[in-house]
């Protein structure tokens, strides 16, 4: 259905120009840097282009050849800053992430779960679904400092409005531009010679009334000395109001119906058979809910309501419960029910998009001491906020109550004397407490100092590119109302002393406890500020980052088929974290003298005391050296055999915490002699290098009181030490493309097709095992290098087991993309053009195997549950003329599954159900389809008015288990933009 679809409108792009990027407003949203069609320059663009650098000068092809007719075999997609803003969204990171190679890419509306994560709010782009940390994102061609301790950078801290264009690499590219471009590359290019002044101004509001946004944005451009003297700024502000939290229950913000609860559910039987998990809606939990049930005993069944009056909870499936020491319940299934009362469950809480502020300046001074040559500052400030709710309530369920607490009504203590008990199990999602509030702040210095330009040497004409760039990134993460757990856990425990309702542990009482009531919305403030002090969990980081770079290009010799060309150069580079964290998380012995935590004897003094967020302290370095060379080889060139030209790379890299490592690749292309027909491959060797969070990791401990020991065969008291792991080596990967395209051929012009396959075999994967694990793979002698990670026998301290991370994993993927455009000139004899353009993306396989015994590995190629669906495509159509123009975009993927580990079965027809392929009575995730439709009208020829309608249908995400699976899902609904662009 697919093909037929993409066949019938001919909406599949690839290989376009440097040129195509430059068409008017609603030009291409990509095109392919290495297949050049005629250049093509807006309207409004026309009295800039003589400003404009050279192709051969802005091009970005997985290569650092830098001269005139280079092709690479690099498939490369770039996005204009006509199509940039003809997609009118608050932040530049959503258009580009709507590409079908970028799967899996964070952004405002992932990590909004999350408390403790650090990368709430935080815009990173992962190509071929291998995640952010293999996607290699750079500006201008450098590399830009981390917002998080994972090394990936958040594009909101980036200049937008001067975007000239973005380039994006499908394809590894570790040789020409250094570790982590296992996925690709993307780069952000920024217009240095732009002259003038242009703004934008943008609103928008979701067709529920919410996500409220205002964009306000400024560049300006001016040049002396005879233009030598270049001069360019550029500040925005930006504010999104995200979507938060909804109703108990499922009633989701501001009356979107499309949350069922829908839950996986473990029936826990493997062999009876009918299958062991099942997909329910409506599902609720059968061990808390708003404000507490009793869950086990002879009072089980009984729940609260606001006022704390206790009455019967209706369960739903006809549930009865057993009022068992175990707390069953006939008629449901293990831990839920379906249906009854529903209003206890958290899930509607979570926050579907984070609020984000976004505040920007940039600028940039150059000046051209030759024809060609510059000399170079940039200055960039970028501050982002967000905050956001991960859940409703703090849910605590199993809980022991005492029936002697003085807060529980008088009917339930009669009730606990009748049945003779003198205690209860108890489970509440603490409404009453409120919910817990994320606040994540990025703030971003970086300055870059540089030269760039050509050189005659020899008598060979050289390009050179060396810069100097220092960032700094400082995030601060503070958490609002959340409980400390052993002061909650003492403050529910009340006793009634000479009348007075108190704490009953007398070291709780001396050190400030206030009895809290859970039974009902009756929590009293200064208990509130017992259990959740003002100066909730924190967590301050700093990250720095310093490269120095050089870079040359040239075609020094004259060969039988052309010119040689020949790329080299260096660059060194130094990353650094310090984080420290609030004592009740990281622990008091980091307290600072004098601080202003008190002392409290029920704290755990090792940290880890909030109900979530303990954050830690930690540090680290690490340096990189490097240096690389490329050649492009011409092999034939004539008009009977076409043009084929070899290009290889290689980069030797030493790291001080790994040593030295290779990466090479080896392409070529071949235009064919058939018009515009060119065939095209490469193979490569890739790294990437362990971050700063996986070698130096903020060290948590948690102690295990009966772990077993296989070596002697007895439970021992073993402390559990989660760290970085210094001993990390990079991990390498196996890029293989070959891809066929045809490029405005004489016959049809304006016509780019291609098909371009890929694979990605990495191994050597950075993954954490547990302290299991650790144990056993040593005892087996399956891994030996978790034998160093552990002691179990230790005479002169405790024992301890490092939980760390290995090389241990892999990951194998593979899939093709499609693409392709064609522009129609005055279609029918209208006037202004008439543009189809379409990418489309499948993906065959993507294989993961965690290297552990008696695992399988596991494709989730298909799996939307996670980022990698079989199909992907994003299709555009436009009209523009001189007075307005017309935009229709289609966004879709294809259904998946749950899972591909699960065997779908039915009552009667099960197999016996195992770890490995566990059985399941339904598979099956929905894709989906958005449509966005926009256009604009030429007030002036300076003043441009705009709107658009994202998700005009309105289409609701597939509702999993997983609440909804936002890196694939639109969780908002329908979106309204408008706004004015000017240039003068």
């Amino acid at each position: 259905m697919l093909l037929n679809l993409l066949d019938c409108r001919r909406l599949l792009l690839q290989g376009a120009s440097l040129g195509v990027v430059a068409i008017a407003a609603l030009a291409p949203i990509a095109a392919s840097a290495q297949d050049a069609a005629a250049p093509s320059v807006a309207a409004e663009d026309a009295d800039q282009a003589d400003d404009r650098p050279s192709a051969a000068e802005i091009i970005v092809t997985g290569s650092r050849i830098n001269t005139s007719g280079f092709t690479a075999p690099t498939p490369t997609t770039v996005i204009g800053s006509e199509q940039i803003a003809a997609n009118a969204q608050p932040n530049i990171f959503t258009t580009i992430s709507q590409l079908p190679s970028l799967q899996g890419s964070s952004g405002t509306q992932v990590n909004t779960f999350s408390t403790s994560s650090g990368a709430q709010g935080l815009s990173s782009f992962s190509l071929r679904g291998v995640g952010t940390i293999r996607t290699l994102t750079l500006l201008d061609g450098q590399r830009v400092v981390g917002a998080n301790v994972t090394g990936v950078p958040d594009i909101s801290l980036f200049p937008q409005l001067l975007t000239q264009r973005v380039d994006v690499v499908n394809g590894g590219a570790s040789a020409s531009y250094g570790s982590d471009a296992v996925g690709g590359v993307v780069n952000f290019v920024t217009d240095t010679r732009f002259k003038g002044i242009k703004g934008n101004i943008q609103g928008g509001i979701t067709n529920y009334g919410d996500d409220e946004q205002a964009v306000a944005q400024l560049a300006f451009g001016t040049a002396f000395a005879d233009d030598r003297l270049r001069v360019i700024g550029n500040v925005e502000y930006s504010h999104e109001g995200g979507v938060g939290g909804g109703e108990w229950g499922i009633g989701l913000a501001n009356g979107r119906d499309w949350f069922k609860q829908t839950t996986l559910i473990n029936r826990g039987v493997l062999n009876d058979g009918s299958p062991q998990f099942l997909v329910r809606d409506f599902a609720q939990s059968t061990t808390f809910t708003k404000y507490g049930l009793i869950t086990a005993g002879p009072l089980q069944g009984i729940a609260f309501d606001a006022a704390g009056n206790p009455f019967q909870f209706q369960y739903g499936s006809n549930g009865v419960p057993a009022k068992d020491a175990a707390g069953n319940i006939s008629g449901c299934f293990p831990g839920f029910c379906l249906g009854g009362d529903l209003t206890g469950n958290v899930d509607a809480g979570r926050s579907l998009k984070s609020r984000i502020d976004r505040y920007n300046g940039y600028g940039r001074i150059g000046f051209e001491f030759t024809p060609g040559s510059e000399v170079y500052a940039t200055f960039n400030y970028g501050r982002v906020k967000t905050q956001n709710q991960p859940v409703n309530g703090q849910n605590r369920p199993g809980l022991t109550i005492q029936c002697s607490n003085p807060f529980l009504p008088g009917s339930i203590a009669a009730a606990c004397a009748n049945a003779g008990i003198t205690s209860f199990r108890f489970g509440t999602s603490n409404a009453s407490l409120g919910n817990t509030q994320v606040h994540t702040d990025r703030e971003q210095v970086r300055a870059v100092i540089g030269a760039k330009g050509a050189a005659e040497i020899g008598g060979t004409e050289w390009t050179y590119d060396t810069y100097y760039e220092h960032g700094v990134n400082r995030t601060r993460i503070d958490v609002d109302n959340i409980l400390l757990s052993n002061r909650f856990n003492n403050a529910i425990d009340a006793v009634l002393e000479n009348g007075v309702i108190v704490c009953r542990n007398p070291v709780a009482r001396a050190n400030g406890c206030v009895p809290l009531s859970i039974f009902g919305d009756k929590a009293s403030e200064a208990a509130r500020n017992y259990i959740m002090p003002e100066a909730g969990p924190y967590q301050r980081t700093r990250q720095t980052q310093d490269v120095a770079s050089i870079n040359f290009s040239g075609s020094p010799v004259e060969l039988w088929a052309g010119p040689l060309s020949v790329a080299f150069g260096g660059e060194w580079r130094r990353e650094h974290y310090r984080v420290t964290a609030d004592p009740y998380g990281a622990g008091f012995a980091n307290t600072p003298a004098g601080g202003d935590y008190p002392a409290d004897p029920l704290l755990i003094q090792g940290g880890n005391n909030w109900y979530a967020g303990n954050y830690k302290n930690g540090n680290g370095t690490y340096t990189v050296k490097e240096a690389y060379l490329e050649v492009d080889v011409p092999i034939l060139n004539s008009d009977s055999t076409g043009k084929l030209n070899i290009n290889a790379a290689g980069r030797v890299t030493d790291y001080s915490t790994s040593g030295t490592v290779w990466a090479w690749k080896v392409g070529g292309t071949w235009d064919l002699p058939v018009d515009g027909l060119r065939v095209r491959g490469v193979m490569s060797r890739d790294v990437r290098a362990p971050n700063l969070s996986e070698l130096f990791a903020a060290p948590v401990t948690t102690t295990l009181p009966n772990f077993f020991d296989p070596f002697t065969n007895s439970n021992v008291l073993a402390i559990q030490n989660t760290i970085g792991n210094t001993a990390l080596t990079p991990e390498f990967a196996r890029n293989n493309t070959a891809g066929i395209a045809l490029a405005n051929p004489s016959w049809l012009p304006g016509l780019n097709v291609s098909f371009d396959w890929y694979q990605i075999k990495i191994k050597d994967v950075i993954s954490s095992l547990g302290a299991n694990d650790i144990v056993q793979l040593c005892f087996q002698k399956v891994l030996l290098s978790t034998c160093s990670a552990f002691n179990l026998s230790n005479t002169n301290g405790p024992n301890f087991i490092n939980v760390q991370a290995f090389n241990l994993a892999s990951i194998n993927t593979s899939g093709f993309d499609i693409e392709a455009s064609y522009r129609w000139q005055q279609p029918l004899g209208l006037p202004g053009s008439f543009t189809f353009r379409g990418l489309a993306t499948h993906v065959i396989k993507f294989i993961t195997d965690t290297g552990l015994p008696g695992t399988l590995p596991v494709d989730t190629a298909g799996n939307n549950n996670g980022a990698t669906p079989d199909w992907k495509f994003l299709l555009i159509q436009s009209y523009e003329n001189d007075k307005f123009s017309l935009l229709v975009q289609e966004r879709w993927f294809s259904d998946g599954v749950i899972g591909h580990q699960y065997v779908v079965c039915s009552a009667g027809t099960c197999p016996t159900s195992t770890s490995q392929r566990p059985t399941i009575d339904k598979n099956f995730l929905p894709g989906a389809f958005y449509l966005d439709i926009g256009g604009s009208v030429n007030i002036t020829k300076e003043i441009v008015a705009y709107a658009k309608v994202d998700n005009v249908f309105d289409t609701a995400p597939a509702r999993t288990n997983i609440f909804s699976n936002p890196a694939l899902y639109d969780g908002l609904g329908r979106i309204y933009r408008a706004g004015v662009r000017f240039r003068f």
